[in-house]
């Protein structure tokens, strides 16, 4: 599919407050044929995701520490995590240690599933996977861990108000690109 056709595709898609608002762009080499060009999403017409660079406005981590040190994550914790830690340790930790220990050990998982999903996005390819949204369900692209299918998925107007409002929880645990878009999205609701 060409560029301009698979543009006006997921611009067809967009919530109708946003139409205008977000763009997909792309750049392209007339005199490197054999070159891909850059592929990113603009809003307010300011580049906000671009594919290949991290000096973008929103947060992008390098290291792992550096995840669990941002004050900005939230990370909930149930009870059956802490009965998991009270379990392994054999009830000789004290109360407020165990959550403690279960905390820290769903952020090492977080920050390692965030890594994965930074690195995999900025080697992907912005086309296929925006060829993969338009034919996978909606309810795949959100849940899927991919960053790119769910900004697509957010800003998509099959997503409606009471789907959004439900997913407060699960964007926690997003990525702040992801967040950023649902953020974007919730604010599309109050105008309504």
């Amino acid at each position: 599919m060409t560029w301009s056709k698979l543009k006006q595709n997921l611009e067809s898609f967009l919530c109708p407050a946003l139409y205008g608002r977000v763009e997909y762009r792309a750049t392209s080499y007339s005199y490197l044929p054999d070159k891909a060009g850059i592929c990113y999403i603009a809003v307010d017409k300011k580049n906000v995701l671009n594919m290949s660079d991290i000096t973008t406005l929103i947060k992008w981590y390098q290291t792992e520490l550096e995840i669990k040190n941002d004050s900005d994550i939230q990370i909930p914790i149930n009870s059956e995590e802490i009965e998991a830690v009270r379990k392994e340790t054999k009830g000789k930790v004290p109360e407020d240690r165990l959550q403690v220990i279960a905390r820290g050990r769903k952020l090492s998982e977080y920050a390692k599933e965030l890594l994965s999903a930074q690195s995999s996005l900025s080697k992907s390819n912005f086309i296929i996977v925006a060829n993969k949204f338009l034919s996978t369900s909606i309810e795949e692209s959100l849940e899927s861990n991919d960053i790119l299918l769910n900004i697509l998925a957010l800003v998509d107007r099959r997503v409606g108000k009471k789907r959004i409002l439900k997913m407060s929880e699960k964007m926690k645990l997003k990525h702040p690109i992801v967040q950023y878009f649902y953020e974007l999205r919730l604010s599309t609701l109050d105008n309504k």
